[in-house]
Formats: C-alpha cells, structure tokens, sequence
C-alpha cells in the first residue's frame, strides 16, 4: 500500500491559497445595514397640530379634552424629535443602502458619498465594523456652504450579527456634541418588533440640567383588535407621568390610560373617528 506524501511546494501552495481565500471572504461580504425601521415609530394615528412639550395636568381639563387628543399629545413631543432632530441623520443614513462598500481593514466597511436635505448638502461617511457578538456603527457627516459645519461623528451604534435587534446614540449636533436620544430596536423577521426613544441629554442649550432626561417612548405591534401600542414616561411640566396607550392601525379607534390625567386606573376609549366613547 502506498503513502501519500505532500511535496513542500505544493503544501506551500495549498497553504497560500487557504490564506487568500480568507482574506477574500473577509473583505468581500460587508454586514447587513440595520433597517431604516430601527429609527422609526409610527405616530401616523396621532398628527396633531400642538408642538408643546410640557403638558400641565388638572382635574378640569379631564373633561375638555378628547382621550384621543391627550394620547396625542403625549406623543407630540416624541414626534416633533423626530421630525426635527432625526431628519438629517435618519435621510443620510437611508441613502446607504444605495451606495457600495468599500473594505478599510480590520473587518470594517465604509459607506461614503454626498447626500441633499431640505435643501442642504451633506457629506456622509457610514462605518460597520464586525466584532465578535455585534457590528459597531459609526456615521460621520458634515454641512458644506454658508452655515455648514465640518464632520463630526453625529451618531453611532450596535447591531446584533443576526440584525433582529441593536441600539443607536445620536448626539445633539455639532454644536453640542453629546447624547441626546438613545434608541433600542427589535424586529421579528422583517416586522418591527418594538422600537423605543430614550431622551438622555444632561444638560440644555442653556446648559442646565434637562428636565426632559430620562422620558421615553415605546411602540410596538402586538396581536388582538388592539394591534400598536406606546408605553410613555413623559415629563408634564411638573413631574413625570406614565401613560398607556392602544389601537388598532387599521380602523384607527384605541384607547389610553394615565393615572395623573384621568384620576382613575382605567382605560378611556376612543372610536374610528377619533371621539370619546364608553370602553367595550
């Protein structure tokens, strides 16, 4: 019977070709982009024209005030942060997905390339670099023209290396350069699962302590006549307050519960267009 022996050289070769195959495979195949959804909740059953932000709860207003309109208002301010202070970092994030990869070493990917918002332009440069558990996301953007600013890192983040759940941290702006929102995402196979705005700034414009830390927002989809809901702990201006919220995206009717607002544990119902009625 007789034994195989590999010659030096093509062990060598073997060995070479191994290496580069890894190389190959490491570098060609950049991480999966979080879902835009990672950044969204649905407010589409609450637009509401009231941009106030602190809420002042009194027995009266009780009964002048629609429980749709309440639930509403609740949720304005998480709604204006999005509309304001997501706008640019969200856009440019979405236009990623338009845009090839290029590999930087060190399993990291870079996405770069020029993106126009209300009508700005902004130069993006999106970073996934994959780690053992997770990807780190990093995207830098500057302002070019009259009131623009140079890069500067104005959000980052994790996702896990199944992309069904991470986080992202936006700062402020470049001005103040800090944490304003935290943002924790679930999904359930291409369905959002939950999606949740943490404010978590320190300190305002003015520099003192804001009084809006540590409110929050959840939203999520769950089964029943009841399909969405928000879970809110919002700052009225005077302390803060828990808030429950359910209804139905289709026929749009719900209901919400606030123990500070409405005096009682108990949920307080509106129907497919948008009045008042006794809960079922």
């Amino acid at each position: 019977m007789k034994s195989f022996k590999f010659c030096p050289i093509v062990s060598k070769v073997i060995i070479i070709g191994l290496l580069l195959a890894g190389c190959a495979n490491d570098s060609e195949i950049p991480p999966t982009l979080p879902p835009v959804e990672s950044w969204s909740i649905d407010f589409s059953n609450f637009e509401t024209e009231s941009k106030s932000a602190h809420i002042a709860i009194t027995p009266s207003e009780t009964t002048l005030s629609s429980n749709w309109a309440f639930a509403a208002l609740v949720a304005g301010y998480f709604r204006s942060v999005m509309v304001v202070t997501l706008a640019v970092p969200v856009y440019s994030f979405q236009q990623a997905i338009h845009e090839p990869a290029q590999y930087q070493g060190d399993k990291t990917w870079e996405w770069s390339y020029t993106t126009t918002s209300m009508n700005n332009t902004y130069k993006a440069r999106l970073t996934g670099q994959i780690r053992k558990d997770d990807v780190l996301w990093e995207m830098y953007l500057s302002q070019e023209g009259t009131g623009g600013f140079p890069e500067f890192r104005w959000f980052y983040g994790t996702s896990n290396l199944e992309v069904t759940q991470g986080q992202w941290i936006l700062n402020q702006s470049y001005q103040y350069q800090e944490p304003v929102l935290q943002i924790d995402w679930k999904r359930t196979g291409t369905e959002t699962g939950t999606v949740k705005y943490t404010y978590i700034r320190e300190l305002n414009d003015t520099r003192l302590s804001d009084p809006l830390k540590n409110s929050y927002i959840e939203y999520g989809k769950i089964t029943g006549n009841y399909d969405s809901y928000y879970n809110i702990h919002y700052f009225n201006g005077i302390s803060f307050s828990d808030v429950n919220v359910e209804w139905n995206s289709v026929t749009k009717n719900g209901r919400v519960k606030c123990q500070a607002y409405f005096l009682d544990n108990q949920w307080h119902c509106w129907n497919n267009n948008l009045l008042n009625i006794t809960c079922p």
